[in-house]
């Protein structure tokens, strides 16, 4: 039996710090102005010691188990995940390519019984996350694979420069790098509306200092981030350990399913729901991805 089978909330999250059972609590609407702040300007605020400092070892401990499980494919991909070969001007930023080296622990290999499940799953967390982001709830994704994943970057290798396909981003780190392994990222470097290629475009040919910012994680810390809008990497990892991170996919839609294309290029396999769910997904903006 897992030592977090019968815990709750208030013993894996420091709600002295973060009240989230009281959310409607003064120190509970400090914490989610200060979140909201942050995600306005800076399109990313970090929840230092989320996780009580008493179950960090826990945390990395689990992960690392099931680690092993992720699936590892180096590939070259652009910053919108569309095909490198695509046919775009010679100038445009989807022209630069780079080796992702990364991999994902699919949804369907993470324990129910983990600390990261735990998390995901809760109502009251999910309650959190979505006001934290001015939402008035969130989903968890219908999808089988990419709902909650483990992000392990091994030594030598990097989650190069790209945007995801979600709004918002939840994430934690699990287990640091020995070197390396630093998370940037350009806040709002685009919108809804304009993609901002000269920006993205500085960014990669290494003229983008000015736009970018790094930030500096500790396991257990809570990260919430636009990575709709804001270009980010994790840098190539140094030395013998790898980096570990959770990523708690949610949709303000229920029933989201990812594509075929996208699953199987992060998976490595597909299952009967991404078959049936192929072609119904309602794009959110017009963005290249």
């Amino acid at each position: 039996m897992s030592t977090l089978e019968a815990m709750t909330l208030d013993q894996v999250v420091d709600t002295a710090r973060y009240p989230l059972p009281e959310i409607e609590s003064a120190e509970g609407q400090a914490v989610v102005a200060r979140a909201q702040r942050e995600l306005s300007t800076l399109g990313c605020t970090v929840l230092p010691d989320f996780i009580r400092p008493s179950l960090r070892d826990v945390l990395q401990q689990e992960c690392s188990a099931i680690a092993p499980r992720a699936h590892f494919d180096v590939e070259t991909v652009n910053v919108y995940n569309i095909a490198v070969d695509s046919a775009l001007p010679e100038d445009h930023p989807g022209r630069t390519s780079f080796e992702r080296g990364n991999a994902f622990v699919a949804r369907d290999r993470i324990p129910a019984d983990s600390l990261i499940s735990l998390l995901y799953s809760h109502p009251v967390f999910q309650r959190f996350v979505a006001r934290c982001f001015g939402l008035p709830h969130l989903h968890e994704l219908a999808d089988p694979l990419s709902g909650l994943v483990l992000n392990v970057v091994a030594p030598g290798m990097e989650h190069p420069w790209h945007f995801d396909t979600n709004e918002f981003t939840v994430s934690m780190l699990t287990r640091q790098a020995q070197a390396g392994g630093v998370f940037e990222y350009c806040p709002n470097i685009r919108s809804a509306h304009d993609e901002r290629f000269d920006d993205v475009r500085d960014v990669l040919d290494g003229r983008g200092e000015r736009l970018t910012r790094r930030l500096s994680l500790q396991p257990g810390d809570l990260q919430l981030f636009k990575g709709r809008y804001s270009l980010h990497r994790v840098s190539p990892v140094r030395g013998e350990v790898a980096r570990h991170s959770a990523i708690f996919a949610y949709s303000e839609r229920p029933g989201v399913i990812g594509s075929v294309a996208r699953t199987r290029q992060l998976f490595g396999r597909v299952l009967p729901d991404h078959l049936a769910a192929e072609g119904r997904a309602v794009r959110g903006d017009r963005l290249l991805d």
